[in-house]
């Protein structure tokens, strides 16, 4: 449980809770997830913090990019389904749906974002790591999105992954929820670089810092284009899907250890998806 004084809305770096850390190390910014009790899963708090990060960067001038990292073996799992609450600081972190979340942040972001994946990536995190300018993973990374487990109809991901990697790639991720190595998620293109897990964070740094040489104006007119391509998402479609009985379900059976009910009992595993 984090300490009342904690509680309290972003305000110049502070990110509004303290499971996100914004440092800056010269012209670049480092946004760290470090949730380590909880595996880095993500409260609403924890989302907006990504989200304010990436505008830190966007509105100072001294700041030129921005890296987002997690700690230990994960990078970020996606949202914390669990019954605990902490490092609420109002209304807006309960809203866990498009409002509080990073990604059209990171996408639309003007200053380059480069993602360095230390570990377990997935739900959230590996939107997060999709939409950077560059992801750059270590060999011990994973990727994997669950979401249709947990009764979410995630329209990001439906509109992002095909352009990504491909129909086919994509409904193999979303309707397996099959987990992906770092190689394997750089042959499909999740990510574009896979390095030894020491060099990861020298790595993506070098990778940023590359970015950041280019012209600003021209890297801007090029990403909007590039961004075309993604299309967008269906937000009526997935706050529809958030509100629903198969997420309450989803949830609970998460929290249970469990499958859920909505599997024929003839094909339900032990334990959950």
């Amino acid at each position: 449980m984090t300490d009342s004084n904690e509680n309290r809305p972003p305000h110049g770096d502070w990110l509004g809770t303290p499971y996100v850390r914004f440092e800056r190390h010269g012209s670049l910014a480092h946004c760290i997830v470090d949730r380590p009790e909880a595996r880095n899963a993500m409260t609403g708090s924890m989302y907006f913090a990504v989200r304010y990060a990436v505008n830190i960067v966007a509105t100072d001038e001294d700041l030129a990019g921005m890296l987002l990292t997690g700690t230990g073996d994960v990078f970020i799992p996606g949202g914390d389904l669990s019954s605990t609450r902490v490092d609420e600081w109002g209304n807006l972190p309960g809203l866990l749906g498009i409002d509080s979340t990073p990604f059209e942040a990171i996408r639309s972001s003007a200053k380059p974002v480069v993602s360095a994946v230390n570990g377990i990536c997935q739900g959230g995190g590996m939107l997060m790591a999709m939409l950077s300018d560059v992801a750059v993973a270590s060999e011990r990374a994973t990727f994997r999105a669950p979401e249709l487990y947990r009764g979410i109809a995630d329209t990001g991901y439906a509109t992002y992954l095909p352009t990504q990697v491909g129909v086919g790639r994509a409904r193999d991720l979303l309707f397996t929820g099959r987990t992906l190595s770092a190689a394997e998620a750089c042959d499909w293109g999740i990510v574009t670089r896979v390095v030894s897990h020491q060099e990861l964070l020298d790595a993506s740094i070098e990778a940023l810092v590359a970015c950041c040489r280019t012209a600003p104006d021209a890297r801007l007119a090029v990403k909007r284009i590039v961004n075309d391509r993604y299309g967008h998402p269906d937000r009526m479609s997935m706050e529809h899907s958030l509100r629903g009985d198969e997420v309450v379900e989803g949830w609970r059976a998460f929290s249970e250890r469990r499958a859920p009910s909505w599997i024929p009992e003839d094909l339900r595993p032990e334990g959950r998806l």
